[in-house]
């Protein structure tokens, strides 16, 4: 596995596992064709992603606990742009919490022993030891956070496009003027 000092979050990661590397906390990064070691901590790579992208992990959590009620175990949007919307498996302070991005889950199912399936869309399976539940749970409140999100943001494009463009004026397919003069010419005869 690949070391790297510097990760940001992309389109490319499918999720961050934390392992322990002699006393510390790292995160093992997986995407479809790599995997990386890094020495920071999943929450702290999410957190710096979020950064990265300009909006600190705390405004991102509480913008989603705003949008869909909830306020704990919740998924964070770390640039809606891209798509990229994580979730976490337990809470996020716990050392054993992994991320999982929304959007690379193709199909999930039940283990054993509290575990899950979950094959990816390059059709790669991992086994997590998290239950099939919760899996499910997070995967309902992502897909929620992300209509929300991804609505809002359609509409003031929406919204956007009117204000610049304006109104378009339609007509109708007769042309008024010669329709009233007709009738004006009939009534007077």
């Amino acid at each position: 596995m690949k070391q790297m000092e510097d990760y940001e979050i992309n389109s490319c990661t499918m999720f961050l596992l934390p392992v322990e590397y002699g006393s510390k906390i790292y995160s093992k990064v997986v995407e479809p064709e790599d995997e990386y070691l890094t020495p920071f901590k999943p929450l702290d790579l999410v957190k710096k992603s979020c950064n990265y992208f300009g909006v600190s992990y705390e405004s991102r959590k509480k913008g989603t606990s705003l949008l869909i009620g909830y306020k704990r175990k919740i998924p964070i949007v770390i640039e809606p742009a891209n798509h990229l919307f994580f979730f976490p498996t337990t809470s996020p302070n716990r050392p054993e919490c992994i991320w999982i991005a929304h959007e690379h889950v193709e199909n999930y199912r039940r283990g054993e022993l509290q575990q899950t399936l979950i094959t990816f869309q390059n059709k790669q399976s991992y086994l997590f030891p998290v239950s099939f539940g919760t899996i499910e749970t997070q995967m309902l409140r992502t897909a929620l956070l992300k209509t929300k999100l991804l609505q809002r943001i359609e509409s003031n494009q929406r919204k956007s496009f009117y204000l610049l463009h304006g109104p378009k004026s339609s007509k109708a397919s007769e042309s008024v003027r010669v329709y009233g003069d007709d009738i004006f010419l009939k009534d007077r005869k």
